[in-house]
């Protein structure tokens, strides 16, 4: 799981207030944004896309190969919808760029969010990185199986 710090991360956004946006790489578009510009964004600018928590995958389904980053938005640690989201995105679309949570994420969130298919996070402030670390081991292995197993135990158990 990657740490990303807000204020030293690579990727960047504009403010829809903007107006048209102009490709740039490294550059982190809302999904509105993505809409306007998708049909005449160039093929070898990276981009990535900032999809709310009330919108399917479905409506970016099409674009992922030319994504290199999805970000998924907690508004609540109890808004479990893009764990959802994170899972389609690796488990039906073998999505294989970077999928990472922000807003309200917590520590206690990490090992679901590491089964379910993310692989970076923004922690909500005050949260620890080291405390975070600590909780992507709290367990071994599941019963369950999950993005990375999708096989569960006693599946594997057998094989």
């Amino acid at each position: 799981m990657k740490f990303i710090d807000p204020n030293q991360d690579r990727w960047f956004a504009v403010s829809a207030d903007e107006g048209v946006v102009p490709p740039a790489p490294d550059l982190l578009l809302e999904f509105a944004q993505w809409q306007e510009v998708r049909n005449h964004w160039p093929a070898d600018v990276p981009v990535g896309v900032a999809l709310p928590n009330d919108v399917p995958v479905t409506e970016i389904a099409a674009d992922l190969d030319r994504l290199q980053l999805v970000v998924l938005r907690y508004p609540k640690w109890t808004d479990g919808r893009a764990y959802s989201q994170a899972h389609l995105l690796r488990a039906r679309y073998r999505y294989a760029g970077e999928v990472r949570a922000t807003g309200d994420v917590l520590v206690d969130m990490l090992p679901l969010l590491h089964r379910t298919g993310f692989d970076a996070v923004v922690l909500r402030t005050g949260q620890s990185v080291d405390a975070a670390r600590r909780a992507l081991g709290y367990f071994p292995s599941y019963y369950q199986g999950d993005v990375h197993e999708p096989r569960p135990r006693f599946a594997r158990e057998a094989a």
